[in-house]
């Protein structure tokens, strides 16, 4: 019987740090072995998993439908894009409609523009609306692994924080601020609508 090849633990980080997750490495040699982005608190990403408001949806494709998906979480935003290859994701960016509360899974892409500039986006495997309450869990619950992992930045054997150490020049303490930012920005909407805010663009 051949062994089933166990999915990726999909990995939550707030925009603020995805968008700077700009290094991509493999750990063998093998053709078909994942792709990880190393997210800068020192931890790798093969997977995501992100909740937050879909403000904005858009088919940018010429010959086919490819759309493009703006979601927008306390710290910044996070851009999907999906086509013929992900056609689940692609009808659910197509029948959605902004603003509303989304739950994505999918793996990290990275992008150099003409510039030289890195852009960090999400492929999804899989978008669905959500509540108020899943969000508000998400936020929480990414707060408390961001931070579990400034704080074990240093520690001995932490392999993928010295990669981070080496890789990025980015104080830590900015997405230890935007994460406790990000738990204040509910406290701030507690007694709000639960319906998503209209975001300006």
């Amino acid at each position: 019987m051949s062994s089933i090849p166990t999915r990726e633990v999909a990995r939550r980080a707030f925009a603020h740090e995805y968008n700077d997750a700009s290094y991509t490495f493999k750990e063998s040699d093998d053709e078909r072995a994942p792709v990880y982005a190393l997210l800068p608190t020192g931890e790798r990403a093969n997977r995501v998993f992100i909740v937050g408001t879909l403000t904005e949806t858009e088919d940018i494709g010429e010959d086919s439908e490819y759309w493009r998906g703006r979601i927008v979480d306390p710290t910044g935003t996070f851009f999907t894009y999906a086509g013929q290859y992900q056609p689940e994701a692609a009808s659910a960016l197509r029948d959605i409609e902004p603003p509303a509360y989304v739950a994505v899974v999918g793996k990290p892409r990275t992008f150099e523009t003409d510039d030289g500039d890195v852009n960090v986006s999400v492929r999804p495997e899989s978008i669905n609306v959500v509540d108020a309450e899943t969000r508000d869990r998400w936020v929480v619950e990414t707060a408390d692994r961001t931070l579990d992992r400034i704080e074990r930045f240093d520690a001995e054997g932490n392999e993928y924080g010295s990669m981070a150490d080496e890789q990025y020049d980015l104080p830590l303490a900015e997405y230890k601020q935007a994460a406790v930012e990000a738990l204040q920005s509910l406290e701030a909407e507690d007694g709000e609508s639960d319906e998503p805010a209209k975001v300006e663009t």
